[in-house]
C-alpha cells in the first residue's frame, strides 16, 4: 500500500508493499529550483539495507510530466502487459513488471555518481494492478507538484 505522509513543513510519500517487513521507498525533501524543475530525495529499504540519494532533480523536459505519465500508463493497462517498462533520470530509475495475480513489482533503482564509479540500490515493491497503481501514480503526481 502507498500512503502520503504530510509533516508540517514537508510532504512526504512513501511506497511501499504489503506487510510491516515489505521493502519501500520514500520521496521527501521535496524543493522547486524555479517554475520548470523540482528536487528531492529519495531513500529506499529492505531487509536491513537503507539507501539514500539527496538530490534526485526532474525538469518539464526530463522528467516530472513523464513520471507521473509512466506511472499513469501502467495504471491504464492494470490488466497486463509484456516486459520490462521503465522511467529513467540520472539518479533514479523505475521499471515495471506485470506479474501473476494482478501484481505490479516496480523497481526503484537509486543511483549515486552514475557518471563515475558510483553505486545503484534496487529495491522492488510489489502493488496490486488497477486502484492501489492508480493510487500511487496519483500521490506520485501530488507529490511532484507541492508548493
Amino acid at each position: 500500500m502507498s500512503l502520503i505522509e504530510v509533516v508540517p513543513g514537508q510532504v512526504e510519500l512513501v511506497v511501499r508493499g504489503v506487510g510491516s517487513q515489505a521493502p519501500s521507498v520514500r520521496l521527501f525533501d521535496w524543493s522547486r529550483t524555479d517554475e520548470f524543475e523540482v528536487v528531492f530525495a529519495v531513500e529506499a529499504v529492505d531487509d536491513g539495507l537503507r539507501a539514500r540519494i539527496g538530490a534526485v532533480t526532474v525538469s518539464a523536459w526530463d522528467g516530472a510530466g513523464y513520471l507521473t505519465e509512466f506511472l499513469d500508463g501502467l495504471a491504464r493497462d492494470f490488466r497486463g502487459w509484456e516486459g520490462v517498462r521503465s522511467w529513467v533520470n540520472n539518479e533514479l530509475v523505475v521499471a515495471a513488471t506485470f506479474g501473476s495475480g494482478g501484481h505490479v513489482c516496480l523497481s526503484w533503482t537509486l543511483r549515486a555518481d552514475v557518471f563515475s564509479s558510483g553505486w545503484e540500490c534496487t529495491v522492488t515493491t510489489v502493488i496490486d494492478a488497477g486502484e492501489e497503481l492508480a493510487t500511487v501514480a496519483a500521490e506520485v503526481q501530488e507529490f511532484l507538484r507541492q508548493g
